[in-house]
């Protein structure tokens, strides 16, 4: 089950740090290089996530082929120590992950329900977001897909 939330239309990125699974900082803005985004809160512990994770694993191939990118950020304390050997045992291939283990991004959205899904366009706006699963292989994902320009 999901809602499709508008109400954050046109708002900007945040300027939130993370880091690479290797522990550089990185911000969205950086990501997405002026590329419209998909970006996923997700974190091992999550039933709903892991369910939603080969779905847009696929999507990402689909999307990077439109110019946009897709990324999943681990909101996981534990970070490094579990989603690295998490991401290899599911053999995700194309969505990469990055580690949110002070949940910059989930304060900031707001939002105590993972999985949850951003989707900006070029400009780096929010179009809309998704707060729960979606199979984003269905035609309501690839039509979130096509309003960000993918």
């Amino acid at each position: 089950k999901h809602v499709v939330d508008r109400s954050h239309k046109g708002e900007p990125m945040p300027d939130k740090s993370f880091t690479t699974l290797d522990g550089k900082p990185a911000t969205l803005k950086q990501i997405a290089g002026g590329k419209p985004m998909l970006v996923n809160l997700w974190a091992t512990w999550c039933a709903p996530c892991i369910a939603e994770l080969p779905a847009l694993d696929k999507l990402a191939t689909a999307a990077k082929a439109k110019g946009v990118m897709a990324i999943a950020v681990s909101q996981d304390q534990e970070g490094k120590t579990v989603v690295p050997p998490f991401w290899a045992a599911r053999k995700l291939g194309t969505l990469q992950t990055w580690l949110d283990p002070e949940n910059a991004l989930g304060f900031h959205y707001g939002t105590g329900t993972l999985p949850t899904t951003i989707l900006y366009d070029s400009q780096g706006k929010e179009v809309l977001r998704v707060v729960g699963a979606l199979e984003w292989g269905g035609a309501e994902g690839e039509g979130m897909l096509r309003e960000i320009g993918g």
